[in-house]
């Protein structure tokens, strides 16, 4: 079993090889990721909307 103070160095010694993003890599990357999940809310709204009139037409 691995002791926790060798665990948490070989943890750090992987954490410094990770080549991590720009400031502005993550600012644009998460504006993407937000403006997508915008859209696509937007477009499951609007279809929850269509088939719900639907339903009430079919319903009446």
């Amino acid at each position: 079993m691995l002791s926790p103070v060798l665990y948490i160095r070989e943890t750090w010694d992987e954490m410094k090889k990770v080549k991590w993003p720009s400031r502005s890599e993550v600012t644009r990357l998460t504006a993407t990721v937000m403006l997508i999940s915008v859209l696509v809310g937007l477009y499951i709204g609007g279809l929850d909307y269509a088939f719900t009139k639907l339903m009430e037409l079919i319903l009446k």
